[in-house]
């Protein structure tokens, strides 16, 4: 029997879920459905518990004996870490599971960062946010990404084997915002307005290289990143400072503080990863598995 093939998944939260979704959709059975379901609301629950939002009945090792039952071996695993949170407090997270979509078998495992377990060539499939792709080896030119499809062109090939292969649709956009006395009448807030633009523009820290990857050096000359306090609604400093980069599925907490929506930049959506220096007997079988649905985004590799 051929071992199942390793695919390096998220640990927790949205992008799990978009692959676990994409799992499910591709299997089209009731034990993907379950799988699907039963990983997504016990870390729902755990995250809940972690913020503090709920309390837990039982600790955590508790918890954990019962969702990660080794009598049940079809049952997914989940393990124990210490959350980023201010006192570093204990959160459950997924760990691993076996499936089977069609003739391909899958081991998913979860790590911190499926994107740099690709890179050291610890797994040849994996799926992480585009967003790590772009902080991390995206190139930084004069004019500015317009998608997907143009990250694998950005990549230098000294740098990673690694390569996007698609999205999983499930887009929330860094999108560009701004207080409505920042427009002339008539105009929209886009890359256009931003290249005539000069001032500051509120960021979060830890997208300035992403910012600048998708807006291209040419568009932020004259462009002043500035970051809000970590007390204060990324939102809310947008406002205050006047234009902005902030992360919006509706928008609606956005036009609480008053502000309007402008052009989506660039889709955080998760996505598929190869790496190309790795070969497997399972790797283009369960390629064909996660890309090609309609709800993906094509990317040429």
């Amino acid at each position: 029997m051929t071992d199942p093939l390793p695919v390096a998944v998220p640990r927790k939260g949205r992008p799990l879920e978009a692959v676990l979704e994409r799992i499910a959709d591709a299997g089209r059975t009731d034990e993907l459905d379950e799988l699907a379901d039963r990983v997504s609301n016990t870390l729902r629950y755990e995250k809940a518990v972690t913020k503090g939002s709920v309390e837990a009945e039982e600790g955590p090792y508790n918890r954990l004996a019962e969702y990660s039952d080794p009598s049940k071996p079809e049952n997914p695993e989940f393990t124990l870490l210490r959350d980023d949170r201010e006192g570093k407090p204990r959160r459950i997270v997924f760990d691993a599971a076996t499936v089977t979509v069609g003739n391909v078998d899958l081991k998913l495992v979860g790590r911190e960062e499926p994107f740099r377990a690709l890179r050291t060539h610890e797994f040849a499939l994996g799926f992480d946010s585009a967003d790590l792709v772009l902080e991390e080896v995206v190139g930084i030119r004069e004019t500015g990404l317009a998608g997907l499809a143009d990250v694998n062109d950005r990549i230098d090939p000294v740098d990673t084997d690694v390569r996007v292969v698609s999205g999983l649709g499930d887009t929330v956009y860094h999108t560009l915002m701004g207080r409505p006395d920042a427009l002339a009448p008539g105009e929209e807030l886009d890359r256009e307005f931003l290249a005539g633009y000069e001032g500051p523009l509120c960021i979060s820290p830890r997208y300035e290289r992403l910012v600048t990857a998708v807006l291209g050096t040419d568009t932020l000359r004259g462009v002043e990143f500035v970051y809000p306090d970590s007390e204060v609604p990324e939102e809310a400093a947008i406002a205050e400072t006047g234009l902005g980069v902030y992360l919006t599925v509706t928008g609606s907490t956005a036009r609480d503080h008053g502000l309007v929506l402008g052009e989506h930049l660039f889709p955080s959506e998760t996505v598929v990863m190869r790496n190309t220096a790795e070969r497997d007997p399972g790797l283009d079988r369960a390629l064909a598995v996660f890309d090609g649905l309609e709800t993906g985004s094509e990317i040429t590799v």
